[in-house]
């Protein structure tokens, strides 16, 4: 049995859908056919029944004392020719033993039923059973107590039953017949069902095909940008399951060109600093293989810009590995901060790289759900710019409150038309493109406060500058702790 589970598991699916809608509607088939044979066999049988309880045996006493007289009766010695509508007569004793009357069709065995009757004689009492007579043959007989005359003049023999049959062959070839009937119509049924069955589950299955092809050529192709045709209002299971596949593909090839231009940008902004400290490691090699020192001051200066090259390379590959981190990773480290901290924490980094400014802070409570490092690298990242682009002895304001962040700073500002690029990866304003800087810091600050829930602008300040405002959904106080 499980041998052939497995083997049924290893079949197509429109094999076991054809199998499982056969067999289904060979049972249903079944169980209607042997419940209507059965009914008509009751039916027949109740026909039988009715003609037996119609049929007369004239007889008087002299005829069955007579026939007592001669009992038992061979069996053999009654006629074996079976008329049509002739009847089986005879009388039965309590111990069996049968008195077959002249005329009879044959002899019919004695049942329990009948030695029942004739041991308990009940002028009320007749059954109806089967039987079989002398040569085999069905019977169908109706057993009474044995009573001769009518009204007051009545008899009552005891301990004798009469029993008179009729043959079953006309209602058993009716049944063979009904039988072989069903048994036709049942195999054409389930034939017909297991070809529509077929036919249903091809239909059904086509969108499956499509989608198995689809999927068979992105995994040969890599062709993200297939798509599999849905009707508009299709609901079903497999056109949600397609809908899902376009879904699915589309999101992939999008992420796979964002990893594209993000190789791209990056291979891009690696080459300039790269370039550089290739020049600037030339320059001091060949300055020791010639036996040429350079002077003190060029040396120091090749240093100083090696130096800062491989700080802003350092910086890069860091934001690029943040902008890497998939959402499920940052995802199991966020846990409730208080933003008043971590601003505090970002200003005084703030505060170490611009000594020559001055920084205001007004902070008051807020609790966020966020990744810490995340979110204070976002913050430093804001501060940095402000830093950046504040001239010296500038000024740089910090406000908190109510999950609003703003920073201003009184910097050249962002021209309105470059505001809409501000976070792009990689995109830097013109006139900041001699600063350092890789182009991913308010990318990386968008996409962590998106994931923190908030959001964040940047906009043209009153009198020059830029302010930056960053809305986070949190509460004044902390949550209370579990139990």
């Amino acid at each position: 049995m499980r041998r052939l589970l497995r083997r049924f598991q290893t079949l197509p699916i429109r094999s076991r859908l054809a199998m499982l809608v056969a067999a289904a509607v060979a049972f249903a088939v079944a169980a209607v056919s042997v419940t209507c044979w059965f009914i008509v066999q009751g039916k027949l049988y109740d026909q039988v029944d009715k003609q037996l309880d119609g049929a007369s045996v004239r007889m008087n006493q002299d005829d069955v004392a007579a026939l007592l007289a001669a009992c038992p009766k061979d069996a053999s010695n009654s006629s074996e020719s079976m008329r049509p509508r002739d009847y089986y007569v005879q009388l039965v004793k309590s111990d069996g033993t049968v008195c077959v009357f002249p005329d009879s069709a044959g002899a019919v065995k004695a049942t329990p039923e009948d030695k029942n009757v004739a041991a308990n004689p009940d002028p009320r009492v007749r059954t109806f059973h089967s039987s079989t007579d002398a040569h085999g043959r069905d019977v169908r007989v109706r057993t009474t107590p044995l009573v001769v005359g009518f009204g007051p003049n009545s008899q009552l023999y005891p301990d004798y039953a009469l029993v008179v049959g009729v043959s079953l062959k006309e209602t058993q070839n009716t049944l063979n017949d009904l039988a072989l009937i069903l048994l036709l119509v049942s195999g054409v049924g389930v034939l017909g069902a297991g070809a529509a069955g077929l036919a249903v589950a091809r239909a059904g299955l086509r969108p499956v095909d499509k989608l198995t092809e689809a999927v068979e050529h992105v995994a040969r192709t890599e062709d993200l940008g297939i798509r599999i045709p849905v009707e508009d209002d299709a609901e079903d299971e497999v056109a949600r399951l397609s809908r899902s596949f376009n879904s699915m593909t589309a999101s992939l090839a999008s992420s796979r060109d964002l990893q594209q231009q993000l190789i791209a940008d990056a291979g891009h902004e690696l080459r300039t600093p790269l370039t550089s400290l290739r020049t600037n490691i030339e320059l001091l090699t060949r300055s020791e293989e010639t036996g040429r020192p350079l002077p003190p001051a060029d040396r120091k200066a090749l240093l100083a810009s090696v130096k800062a090259q491989m700080t802003e390379l350092a910086a890069l590959i860091g934001d690029l590995q943040e902008l890497s981190r998939s959402e499920g990773q940052q995802g199991e480290r966020v846990q409730v901060v208080s933003l008043e901290d971590i601003v505090e924490a970002a200003l005084r980094r703030a505060r170490l790289r611009g000594p020559e400014l001055t920084i205001t802070a007004d902070l008051h409570p807020w609790y966020v759900r966020a990744e810490p490092s995340a979110l204070e690298r976002a913050i430093v990242n804001i501060l940095d710019n402000a830093v950046k682009f504040s001239p010296e002895g500038g000024t740089i304001k910090v406000e908190l409150g109510s999950g609003i962040l703003t920073v201003r700073d009184h910097g050249p500002g962002i021209p309105a038309e470059e505001l809409p690029h501000v976070f792009d990866r990689f995109w830097r304003s013109p006139s900041a493109r001699a600063l350092p800087g890789s182009g991913l810091g308010l990318s990386i600050v968008a996409r962590t406060v998106e994931q923190a829930g908030g959001e964040v602008t940047l906009s043209r300040a009153e009198g020059g500058g830029t302010v930056v405002t960053v809305r986070l959904p949190g509460a004044p106080m902390p949550p209370p702790e579990g139990p």
